[in-house]
């Protein structure tokens, strides 16, 4: 087993006044050579962005692009039509293939919002950009994982252009947790949002992450309770 730990409080940050953002790989003017991507996971970003405020048109292109909302909602528009918001509970998917610009603002003038977004390099290249967006608030359970994003189209999940699972759920404390790896090969990123578990003899707080590569399950113990995210991904060898 390879595994690497993530502290919170190495991420890098950037400070705009009204964007407070935390990087956990290299990102615009973040650069760490030993922190540029996990397999298939080039960017993870836990953006606070103050009400009202936002991101303007701006594109991209063959990445596979995941928000989630933690807190509050974004507004979203883009060049395929799509024109919506997104609230915490809910998950948005986007496939930029050969090329979509889009904007997102925080919904509310006055509260700020937490989002993480999230990019994994495609499957495949130069595809026909798409878009989704799902409400999972009905389907968590607690001490139950709920499968968000898949490149599975047989599971009830939003589809990516990738072959990787992003499972999210909250757990009380004391609970032994094991989670099976879907896809052989597959490494996984487990994201604390809040709590604290162990893993492997490593205890991780709020926004601590752990990664693993080369085993088919992981064991977590919860060590109060923990809302956690696991982003399971190729490791691109």
């Amino acid at each position: 087993m390879k595994s690497i730990f993530y502290p919170a409080n190495e991420r890098g940050t950037s400070d705009h006044g009204w964007l407070k953002a935390n990087f956990s790989f290299s990102f615009a003017g973040y650069y760490h050579p030993d922190k540029v991507n996990f397999g298939a996971l080039r960017v993870l970003n836990d953006d606070i962005i103050a009400g009202g405020m936002g991101f303007g048109a701006h594109p991209h292109d063959n990445m596979e692009i995941i928000t989630i909302p933690l807190q509050g909602a974004l507004e979203h528009k883009d060049s395929m039509g799509n024109i919506g918001v997104i609230h915490a509970g809910e998950v948005q998917v986007m496939s930029a293939g050969t090329g979509v610009e889009h904007s997102e603002y925080n919904h509310s003038k006055t509260e700020a919002a937490n989002t993480l977004q999230i990019w994994l390099f495609p499957k495949f290249r130069n595809i026909e950009p798409r878009y989704d967006q799902r409400d999972f608030k009905d389907q968590f359970k607690l001490n139950e994982f709920t499968t968000l994003v898949t490149g599975d189209k047989n599971v009830d999940a939003l589809w990516i252009n990738q072959d990787a699972t992003f499972s999210m759920g909250e757990f009380e404390a004391g609970q032994t947790i094991n989670y099976d790896i879907k896809t052989a090969g597959n490494g996984a990123y487990i994201f604390v949002l809040d709590g604290a578990i162990k893993i492997d003899g490593q205890i991780l707080n709020k926004k601590d992450a752990f990664g693993v590569d080369g085993m088919s399950s992981i064991t977590i113990d919860t060590q109060a309770t923990t809302k956690i995210l696991i982003i399971e991904v190729p490791m691109l060898k």
